[in-house]
């Protein structure tokens, strides 16, 4: 019998005596999945619990089929350690770096978040007005939009949907790359005719369409792409040089992303829906951005970064809403965090700034690796 290739049902049978009296195998039509080669670059000269317990979290999402590769950063105490699995391509034996580009999905949306802060604290606007004052003139005409405020918006309660229901409707729409062409154009035709079927401020839908009209409105009034905006005002006082929504070119050869049947699929292109889910980044950016956010405040941008953690609004059972941030418990610790997912990759990112510690998983699957990433941060804040 050839274990190594042909899996086997096996059926043990016992006596009255409790002798074994049989042991037969059985083919299985089913083939053992193949285990992937996981690689480890030794980012530390000695490895402690906290490395192996990584690594073995890790390992139990790797062996899960079509997984691909893990970038992950912990900090614990303010200090910060870096692990990385996997290929960044299937077959290339190549495994992330602190500079690869990820996708971050919806993780996005805590950017967006600190932008929107950023213009309460420079005194542009305040979160409890009406979005409809910053909109064109043709959108005021529909007064569901006069209901809506900046802080409804960016905690899911403006009663927005998920998406668009002419997301697939527009010129040029692919369902591989849903989010390219939805422009500007269509969003306001979406907006125009809009009839809420909720009371704004009042219930909890998570709307990748209300982020993209936050995200419209925030790019109008400092009359600046997404993108530069992203730039200026977030990444160069953090330092952060890799985090970006429109993909380098020259990337394009070396970023590869898959889905959850292992094939490859292309990064999603944005356009209206960026702010929603359209940033890039790496993991020595995305440790520098989870540092800051265990600085004390000392300047009108940390000031709006440690604003978007503030309480909001009652998710139940037990989670709080801040601006983008959901907020959990974990014994007597409260936990930021926000995950992220495209067609082709995840990410999570939660921090406990009480404790400075936290924890960042990207991965270039789609299949999830949020639950690794609590268990992570789960033993990072219970360890003594």
């Amino acid at each position: 019998m050839d274990f190594d290739s042909q899996s086997y049902e096996v059926l043990f049978a016992t006596d009255t005596t409790l002798k074994f009296n049989t042991l037969k195998f059985t083919p299985l039509a089913i083939k053992p999945q193949v285990e992937k080669t996981i690689v480890v670059p030794a980012t530390q000269k000695s490895v402690d619990n906290d490395d192996l317990f990584v690594d073995s979290v890790a390992n139990a999402y790797l062996k899960q089929q079509n997984t691909q590769s893990l970038a992950i950063g912990i900090l614990k105490n303010g200090q910060t350690k870096s692990y990385f699995y996997g290929e960044t391509a299937k077959g290339n034996q190549t495994a992330p770096t602190k500079t690869s580009t990820y996708e971050i999905g919806s993780l996005s949306k805590v950017f967006t978040a600190i932008l929107l802060s950023n213009l309460v604290e420079e005194g542009t606007i305040t979160l409890d007005q009406p979005i409809a004052l910053f909109l064109p003139d043709t959108l005021k005409k529909n007064e569901e939009l006069s209901k809506i405020t900046f802080q409804m918006l960016a905690n899911h309660t403006s009663g927005l949907p998920r998406l668009p229901d002419n997301l697939d409707k527009v010129k040029g729409f692919n369902e591989n790359d849903p989010y390219k062409t939805y422009d500007k154009k269509a969003l306001y035709s979406f907006l125009a005719s809009f009839k809420n079927n909720k009371k704004p401020g009042e219930e909890y839908e998570y709307s990748n369409l209300g982020y993209a009209v936050l995200g419209d409105i925030i790019c109008s009034i400092y009359k600046k792409s997404y993108d530069q905006l992203v730039k200026d005002i977030i990444c160069k006082p953090l330092e952060m040089s890799n985090t970006f929504q429109v993909l380098d070119p020259k990337r394009k050869d070396t970023f590869k992303v898959y889905n959850k049947d292992g094939q490859e699929v292309i990064p999603w292109s944005f356009d209206a829906f960026g702010p929603a889910g359209g940033l890039k980044s790496t993991l020595e950016d995305l440790l520098k951005f989870a540092n800051a956010q265990f600085k004390m405040p000392q300047t009108p941008f940390e000031n709006a970064m440690a604003n978007t953690r503030l309480f909001t609004f009652f998710l139940p059972p037990d989670t709080d809403l801040g601006l983008a941030w959901h907020m959990n418990l974990i014994d007597d610790l409260t936990v930021y965090w926000h995950n992220g997912g495209t067609a082709g990759s995840s990410s999570y990112l939660a921090l406990s700034p009480d404790k400075k510690s936290g924890v960042i998983i990207l991965s270039n699957s789609a299949i999830s690796a949020d639950d690794k990433g609590k268990a992570i941060l789960d033993y990072i804040l219970r360890k003594k």
